[in-house]
């Protein structure tokens, strides 16, 4: 499966601040001592997340961020795919002219790889910013 430490972290960081939001703004230094991610990449995937509307800052001594709408409205898959990330089980592209392996027909087991493509992407969009930290992923 193709999932980076890029989207792993951007979800991780979302539920923190999902979890916290009864504190006001957190700073990505607090996110980074809870959750062991570097300040320097909360950066680059927090600038991401803001691009996307899920975060908002705000500065000051108490500054920090806020997630921009209710975690029961931010889905799983909008938060790896602000992070310009792709789960995928397939290195060939769905409807490129070649195939798996370069040539012109799909791999023999393409058909399982596509369905289980699919069966991950449901769960992404299925599955809420709430529900991850609330601990109710069935």
């Amino acid at each position: 499966m193709k999932l980076t430490t890029k989207g792993r972290y951007a979800v991780m960081a979302m539920a923190d601040l999902a979890s916290n939001m009864n504190s006001g703004p957190i700073s990505l230094r607090e996110i980074s001592l809870r959750q062991n991610i570097s300040v320097a990449y909360l950066e680059q995937i927090f600038i991401k997340l803001k691009k996307r509307k899920l975060v908002k800052s705000s500065r000051g001594a108490s500054g920090g961020y806020l997630l921009e709408k209710p975690a029961s409205e931010i889905k799983i898959s909008n938060i790896i795919f602000a992070v310009d990330e792709e789960v995928r089980m397939l290195n060939c592209k769905k409807n490129s002219k070649k195939g798996c392996n370069n040539k012109s027909t799909k791999c023999i087991t393409h058909n399982l790889w596509d369905e289980l493509d699919q069966h991950i992407h449901q769960f992404f969009e299925k599955v809420k910013l709430q529900d991850l930290v609330r601990g109710e992923i069935n």
